[in-house]
């Protein structure tokens, strides 16, 4: 089994402390660093090379946000991102997902809750089936001015499939679920994916689902 090495940053001891415990408990998870604020997650994650880091977003000297867009703009690392919060409904957090973050979670998320999140993003996956992350999305985007250009335009020279697959991939449907969904294959819809995110130059599925909400493609209701 190989290992995920998970990079902590938080200015607050508490929290780095307590998450390292709860994670180095998990098989196959280990803790390799913790970081005190945005410039030392990023000499960190240049040191130990993580696969994801756990960012605060509220951080002295450097913010998550910020370290975010550093790490995911880098062309020489691959490592992911999760956000760290206190309130769902936060705008920073919806900063972070656009800056690159691959989801988020709460601090009082249990042991087990932390577990799998660091094993989703790990896995390349987007951190998108909590209904929190949707709402999120939705909230911030709604308040959002969307350019006054039409959708068509908007969504460049994606093709009429690409164009529902990615507005599944904005609902938090897994690619199992968009191929029962549309009657594909699974792998077919995993190759929609893939030149979604080329086509639009997207990160991952996060950045797809945010850049869905933001071109209204996807309208935010019932949240």
């Amino acid at each position: 089994m190989t290992t995920i090495r998970v990079l902590i940053a938080d200015d607050q001891v508490m929290v780095r402390q307590g998450f390292t415990v709860l994670l180095n408990a998990e098989p196959g998870i280990e803790v390799v660093g913790q970081a005190v604020d945005g410039l030392d997650a990023l000499a960190q994650v240049a040191e130990l090379a993580p696969d994801v880091v756990l960012m605060d977003v509220r951080m002295p000297r450097l913010g998550g946000i910020e370290a975010t867009r550093r790490l995911t703009e880098s062309s020489g690392t691959t490592v992911k991102v999760l956000v760290l919060t206190t309130f769902d409904l936060d705008e920073y957090v919806y900063e972070a997902l656009r800056a690159g973050a691959s989801g988020f979670l709460l601090k009082d998320a249990s042991a087990d809750e932390l577990a799998h999140a660091v094993r989703v993003v790990a896995a390349g996956e987007a951190l998108l089936a909590p209904n929190l992350t949707k709402r999120l999305i939705a909230e911030f985007s709604r308040v959002t001015s969307s350019p006054r250009v039409p959708l068509k335009d908007r969504v460049g020279d994606l093709t009429e499939r690409e164009t529902e697959v990615l507005s599944l991939i904005a609902q938090g449907l897994t690619n199992g679920e968009i191929a029962e969904r549309l009657v594909l294959a699974e792998q077919t819809v995993k190759s929609h994916v893939g030149r979604i995110l080329g086509k639009l130059g997207l990160r991952d599925r996060t950045q797809a689902a945010v850049f869905a909400y933001e071109t209204g493609l996807i309208r935010p209701t019932g949240y």
